[in-house]
């Protein structure tokens, strides 16, 4: 067997199947009594019993999976056998692309991939670099009149300019930017929402609305061919194939927007956020990717780069990624009956030590220098992998080092205080609110 195997699952016969290695209910039972974040009982049966594991929090088992090989396997290749059920954001996003399944979600897909690949992306780099450009007017205003701000709101306005302008040809105005705080609010409720879904809508039905409000008048403009000033948008896309495609009602326009809107700024907020949390403790890492290059150079923009890179390690943007065995199967050498609930978990893996060394410590270098880190494609998933791996895993990058090219030359960023736990939604959030200040970085 050869090293990376062993990383999934002891040596075993080959062809033989063996009992998914199942957690203590005692472990359990103690995670239960001090009501902490799933992700600490995750890490404690990951660190008892390897990269495919169960557990039960019911009489049902649930299986664990952060080896890297096992990762690949139930993700890229065997995902007919391991499929998406209901998605925790489904009341948000209803029948959007990231909630869709079967026949449907192919569809979804072919029609929106093309806009986030190649040509596709092109259409919108200057978008988000007017975002870009807005955010740091922005900050040399704060800079020169010492005013706080707060770099987790801040990230939040630039994300959902660089998006509404990439799906409506407008940039953000504050109405709109007010209307649609409701999108984050909603996100941030759903975890801690009813199980029963008509009390859960009952509880965020006041935000929906906002949303539905929002929506409907977008959807009426594109329709009505009134390009914004930065042209036709994504959104125009979709009301152009609702002529040729019976499928996509106002209703599926209506999510798929809000679908883009969510995944298209949430994700990418909460990574520059961090990113800047990690810089104030590491405030090494940006002197060296300013000094890696000039202005505009390659050899900046990798540098940059690196850092998203590894701000995604620490924090993934899809953290835990939930499967369903839809038939039998052997996984690591361990069988896997149709029915069980799969979590795939790439913050776990990516805080592997036998993967990444150090894995604690913040380390950009680890994606500039050859062999600095894992080969293996399940060893590094912020967006997932295979088929269903994001479709705004370039779109994201890229609106991410472009803001940063513009502010991390600029200002050096002191914060008054640091949020000291995160929460673990349908992304890892920080917990609380990060006031900062400006300053002119020294040349």
């Amino acid at each position: 067997m050869d090293a990376e195997a062993s990383l999934d699952s002891p040596p075993h016969v080959p062809g033989a199947t063996r009992p998914v290695p199942t957690a203590d209910p005692e472990l359990v039972k103690r995670w239960r009594s001090t009501r902490g974040e799933l992700v600490e009982l995750l890490s404690q049966v990951r660190e008892q019993l390897g990269g495919v594991a169960g557990f039960r929090l019911g009489p049902a088992l649930t299986v664990l999976v952060t080896g890297p090989q096992a990762i690949q396997h139930v993700l890229a290749r065997m995902p007919e056998r391991y499929v998406k059920r209901s998605h925790r954001a489904r009341l948000l996003v209803g029948d959007g692309v990231i909630a869709a399944t079967g026949e449907a979600w192919q569809r979804q897909r072919r029609l929106l991939q093309s806009q986030f690949t190649g040509t596709g992306m092109r259409r919108y780099e200057q978008r988000i670099t007017e975002a870009a450009r807005i955010t740091a007017k922005r900050w040399e205003a704060y800079g020169r009149t010492g005013q706080t701000l707060d770099i987790g709101r801040e990230m939040h306005r630039f994300a959902l300019d660089a998006i509404w302008r990439s799906l409506t040809g407008h940039p953000l105005d504050d109405a709109t930017a007010r209307e649609l705080e409701a999108v984050e609010a909603v996100g941030s409720a759903l975890p801690t929402l009813p199980a029963d879904t008509d009390e859960a809508r009952d509880a965020v039905a006041a935000d929906l609305a906002r949303i539905d409000t929002v929506a409907r008048r977008a959807i009426e403009a594109a329709r009505s061919g009134a390009a914004g000033p930065d042209g036709p948008g994504l959104l125009h896309v979709l009301t152009e194939a609702a002529a040729e495609r019976p499928e996509y009602t106002d209703q599926l326009i209506r999510d798929e927007l809000v679908t883009l809107l969510a995944a298209g700024h949430e994700t990418t907020a909460t990574t520059l956020t961090w990113l800047y949390l990690l810089l104030d403790r590491n405030p090494a890492a940006r002197e060296q990717a300013l000094a890696a290059g000039d202005e505009g150079s390659q050899q900046r923009r990798q540098a940059i780069q690196a850092l998203v890179h590894e701000t995604l390690r620490l924090y993934p943007s899809a953290w835990l990624l939930p499967r369903h065995a839809a038939e039998d199967d052997t996984l690591a050498g361990y069988a896997v009956e149709a029915g069980t609930d799969i979590l795939v978990c790439p913050y776990l893996t990516h805080r592997d030590p036998e993967l990444w060394p150090d894995p604690e410590q913040f380390d950009p270098r680890r994606f500039l220098t050859p062999g600095g880190r894992p080969a293996h494609p399940g060893a590094y998933l912020p967006f997932g992998i295979g088929p269903r791996a994001c479709l705004g895993l370039q779109f994201a990058l890229r609106e991410s080092t472009v803001l940063l090219e513009h502010l991390l030359p600029a200002h050096t960023v002191t914060f008054s205080s640091t949020p000291t736990s995160a929460k673990y939604g349908i992304t890892v959030r920080p917990v609380g609110a990060t006031p900062a200040t400006l300053e002119p970085a020294v040349t």
